[in-house]
């Protein structure tokens, strides 16, 4: 799955990794129940709600995306530990050359097995990776019932409040 990403972005949005539907069709958050999408537009950080299809507009607005794994597969659980490690890993590699404001992983159990951080919650990290600050938001996905649409979009816009500083 390639990334949408450019140097010197605003924010780059790190999927824990591509679903089924995002490896068919080639877009990003592809899933209809996925709620990224939305989540990105009611926090301000689009001016219209995007389609997956229309993610290469997300960096007229400085943001990307990227994968921590990028094998895809029906769930984030039928990934190993050792893969989001070295997914991990590549990250940082990926960040340190592409040298975003703000790495957002969408994922707190992602995050935490990636940088083997298991204290780590939703919000702003104490890590930075080079320059780069992190921020770890809830996993978007409609199997994350616990964090509503209306939440979701606070904590997106809680973000954009932080990068736009």
């Amino acid at each position: 799955m390639p990334d949408v990403a450019a140097d010197g972005l605003r924010v780059l949005f790190c999927g824990i990794n591509p679903g089924l539907m995002t490896a068919a069709t080639g877009h990003h958050f592809a899933r209809p129940g996925n709620r990224f999408w939305p989540a990105l537009h009611r926090s301000g950080f689009t001016p219209r709600l995007l389609k997956p299809a229309e993610q290469e507009e997300l960096l007229s607005h400085g943001l990307g995306i990227t994968n921590v794994v990028a094998r895809a597969t029906a769930r984030a659980d039928e990934l190993s530990a050792e893969e989001y490690r070295e997914g991990g890993r590549l990250l940082a590699l990926k960040v340190a050359r592409l040298r975003p404001r703000w790495l957002a992983v969408l994922g707190v159990t992602a995050y935490r097995t990636a940088f083997d951080d298991r204290g780590a919650k939703v919000g702003p990290q104490t890590r930075t990776i080079g320059d780069t600050r992190v921020w770890v938001l809830p996993n978007p996905s409609g199997l994350n019932a616990h964090w509503t649409p209306a939440a979701l979009a606070e904590e997106f816009a809680r973000l954009r409040d932080a990068a736009e500083r």
